[in-house]
């Protein structure tokens, strides 16, 4: 029992410190990925962004030029349905808002707006309604028509941004556990020829020079290898030693039993 115990607590030693070393590379792992993989997925947010912006500008355009309003509110209204955009408007060249999806126009949105000229695309980041906005400015043929403008809920963004990353997290998260798994199933392996070999000292030491090794053990080429055909050797050696022994002492033995049968007729 006291062999098995040191084993058992062998074998939990083994998976402890791999648990825990699976533990701190999977954190650090984790760490580096979040800051990688949420900067690469802002970065991918403003390029939507940006894309949708783009082609607001595109679409309208040719309605600026033919002053058609109706189909100017049509266009910046069909833009707010994609995800997390809080709002749209056009700007004709000398700042009169043609179209714009927010009903009252916020006179905060009037305030430092940026014109965006020459190709330029400017961004802003303000508060709408507790919440907050990143707003981008894009000129409608270098400026010369006028700006298009789309808000996007940050909030929104942010929480597409954590979903993706805690997903991400939650895959990581699992090599640690499945490594736990595997390291007390590496220390089992490890431990189990030690188990024999201690078994086999432990009936060696009671007299019992009968008891070998596995052939597992022995065939092994590594250090519980030499281990195991070191014990073998020295079994070999003291049981060729006892049989010496009883050899020299048997002769002795029967001279002894003779006088004392001699001695007991006369």
């Amino acid at each position: 029992m006291a062999h098995k115990s040191r084993c058992v607590g062998l074998k939990w030693k083994i998976g402890e410190i791999y648990t825990e070393v699976m533990l701190i590379l999977a954190i650090l792992a984790i760490a580096a990925i979040y800051q990688v993989t949420k900067n690469t997925l802002r970065d991918q947010f403003d390029k939507h962004a940006l894309a949708i912006a783009t082609n607001l500008a595109d679409a309208a355009a040719g309605h600026i030029v033919g002053k058609n309003l109706l189909a100017l509110h049509s266009v910046a209204s069909k833009y707010t349905l994609h995800d997390g955009v809080a709002y749209t408007f056009i700007q004709d060249s000398r700042g009169e808002i043609l179209a714009q999806t927010l009903g009252s126009f916020p006179a905060a949105l009037r305030q430092n707006l940026p014109r965006a000229e020459q190709g330029q695309v400017h961004r802003r980041e303000h508060s709408l309604n507790g919440r907050t906005v990143r707003e981008i400015g894009l000129p409608v043929l270098d400026g010369q028509l006028g700006n298009v403008y789309v808000g996007f809920w940050e909030d929104v963004a942010e929480s597409q941004i954590q979903n993706a990353l805690f997903r991400i997290i939650g895959i990581i998260l699992l090599i640690p556990l499945v490594g736990a798994l595997l390291s007390f199933l590496v220390a089992n392996w490890i431990v189990r020829p030690i188990v024999e070999l201690t078994e086999v000292a432990d009936k060696i030491t009671m007299g019992d020079l009968d008891a070998s090794v596995s052939n597992e053990c022995l065939e092994s080429y590594d250090e519980i290898g030499e281990l195991a055909r070191s014990l073998e050797r020295m079994r070999a050696s003291l049981k060729a030693a006892m049989w010496r022994l009883n050899r020299e002492t048997a002769p002795d033995t029967a001279i002894l039993a003779v006088g004392q049968k001699h001695s007991a007729n006369s």
